[in-house]
């Protein structure tokens, strides 16, 4: 996602706040010595592949629904939708409603089928009926690159947070607080696997609903809980007046903007359904029944989020100045940390630092449960898909199993630690919607035809799943993300061909196409005693692990 076109001096810790900076880096680290303190206990609990993969299958379906809630509101829910509020008014808010209306399109045709027949992975509901290494390796491949582009969302959101509290500016400090996000990450998936990744998830949403509930009332209060005050004066101070609360700001401007949209839409509501680390969740509960409360809970908690959105997003615009919100961070993502530091008494005051401090820690906290998610289903999908079924043919031990998972932590690691430098000036929304496309371009159709479609072949599964990984990956690359305008990945180089920011409109339907046509070209022909078995496994249980 772009803002547009201004030049931003490098983002700043707010004036006056230096004298506060012990307090906000005391409290910052409390909460990261906590969560290290619960991945060591998790880690002890953690004996086989079980409990690495799936927490043993023992939480409930309301711990299972906060945990995916705090898996689900990532850096980009609690940043970027505010900054993009902030900025862009009512198009700001699309991103909340369709991250949102996602979550049916899980409900209903997802959660429960994928937690019945599967066992770890993705890869372990393609496998059941078609041929184990191909659709493995395919399905390895595609969650290990979703997993990426949606670390990268976190890694940038990380940097802007610690580089605004500790008032870094330079660019190699802002990589160095990348690199120690990274790190961090690693040793929560290495040492607490699933169980330690849950708890931290489940604790951190607890504590987002809080900080967000906080931020809520003291915007409403400034603004004695009228909400049209609030959005009228949001309106005159934005600068773009009654437009500022209308569709159009930012997608309504031309006809490819208006196709950006459509894109950016279709990409939202299909793609939770095919993200990895939201998949694997279902796996950690002992029945389909769980399973289905704990998106029920999910929907609630996450409901109730997004629309305290629009108290940070609009309360941003109305208590901050544009200038200074992009003059700390062009894309917007530091609008609710600067929120709270205005309300906490603003810059220089020690209620301004302290309710910073707070707000920037749970946004860390998110931060670091998010990435440790994203790091565990690939890491996993590795392990479980490539190493044991693929690399080994199903030949290794479980403790060969579980320390693959963990070298690969490692590896996924480093990558996102590369190219989170890279983005660590984009909108952190805009790169968890560019996450989406990927994953309902690859992993959707391929999920869907191969629960409910009994001709569906392993020559469709591959078709479908490169062919969706290849065209969004391809089309990103060459879209202005990434290269040809000021707020791309690369201000000054221009290759860009695509002019779509998010390549949804494009590459999923491209996905499921790829999936029909490679199933009806194909020689081979599709079991169907496999396909009862798998409707009647993913329907009923029987048989589930």
């Amino acid at each position: 996602m772009s803002t547009h076109d201004l030049a931003a001096p490098a983002p700043v810790l707010a004036s006056g706040a230096g004298e506060h900076r012990p307090l906000i880096i005391t409290l910052f680290g409390l909460f990261v010595v906590a969560t290290l303190i619960i991945t060591v206990w998790a880690g002890r609990q953690t004996r086989d592949a079980a409990d690495f993969y799936a927490g043993g299958r023992q939480f409930t379906g309301f711990q299972n629904g906060l945990a995916i809630s705090g898996d689900y509101m990532s850096a980009a829910s609690f940043l970027g939708i505010a900054g993009a509020i902030a900025l862009f008014g009512y198009d700001g808010f699309l991103y909340s409603i369709g991250f949102l209306v996602a979550w049916l399109v899980a409900l209903l045709l997802v959660a429960e089928p994928l937690r019945n027949s599967g066992r770890y992975t993705m890869g372990d509901v393609l496998a059941f009926r078609m041929r184990q290494r191909p659709v493995r390796t395919a399905a390895g491949t595609s969650t290990i690159v979703v997993s990426i582009f949606y670390l990268l969302a976190q890694m940038a959101g990380a940097g802007v947070l610690v580089s605004l509290l500790l008032g870094i500016t330079s660019d190699g400090g802002k990589i160095a607080v990348v690199a120690l996000v990274g790190v961090l990450m690693i040793v929560y998936v290495t040492i607490g696997g699933m169980k330690g990744t849950t708890w931290v998830q489940m604790i951190k949403a607890v504590l987002l609903i809080a900080g967000a509930l906080l931020i809520t009332f003291l915007v409403l209060l400034k603004f004695d809980f009228n909400v049209s005050e609030l959005l009228g004066k949001a309106a005159e101070n934005s600068g773009q007046g009654a437009a500022f609360l209308e569709p159009g700001l930012k997608y309504g401007q031309d006809a490819t903007s208006k196709l950006d949209f459509l894109s950016l839409g279709i990409a939202l509501v299909l793609g939770t359904a095919g993200l990895p680390h939201i998949l694997i969740r279902f796996y950690t509960v002992p029945t389909a029944k769980a399973a289905r409360k704990s998106v029920n809970w999910a929907i609630g908690i996450i409901g109730a989020f997004y629309l305290m959105t629009i108290a940070l997003g609009f309360g941003a615009a109305a208590l901050l100045e544009r200038t200074d919100i992009i003059a700390s961070n062009k894309a917007g993502n530091t609008a609710a940390p600067l929120v709270a530091q205005e309300l906490g008494g603003g810059a220089g005051s020690t209620g301004g630092a302290v309710l910073l401090a707070v707000i920037s820690a749970v946004a860390f906290a998110t931060i670091l449960a998010v990435v440790a998610g994203l790091t565990l289903a690939s890491s996993s999908s590795f392990a479980h898909d490539l190493y044991v079924n693929v690399i080994r043919r199903g030949q290794a031990t479980e403790k060969e199993e579980v320390r693959a998972a963990r070298w690969s932590t490692v590896v996924i690691g480093a990558a996102a630690i590369f190219l989170g430098a890279l983005a660590r000036d984009l909108n952190v929304a805009g790169l968890v919607a560019l996450a989406f496309a990927v994953a309902a371009s690859a992993n959707l159709p391929t999920i869907l035809y191969s629960l409910f479609w009994k001709r569906f072949t392993t020559q469709g599964a591959l078709w479908s799943i490169y062919g969706g990984l290849v065209s969004s990956v391809v089309l990103v690359l060459f879209s202005p993300v990434v290269s040809g305008k000021p707020s791309s990945m690369f201000k000054d180089a221009d290759f860009y061909w695509f002019p779509l920011e998010n390549p949804g409109i494009v590459s999923i339907p491209l996905g499921f196409l790829l999936g029909w046509l490679g199933t009806v070209l194909s020689k081979e022909k599709a079991d169907p005693a496999k396909f009862a078995e798998l409707e009647v496994r993913s329907l009923t249980g029987t048989g589930a692990h």
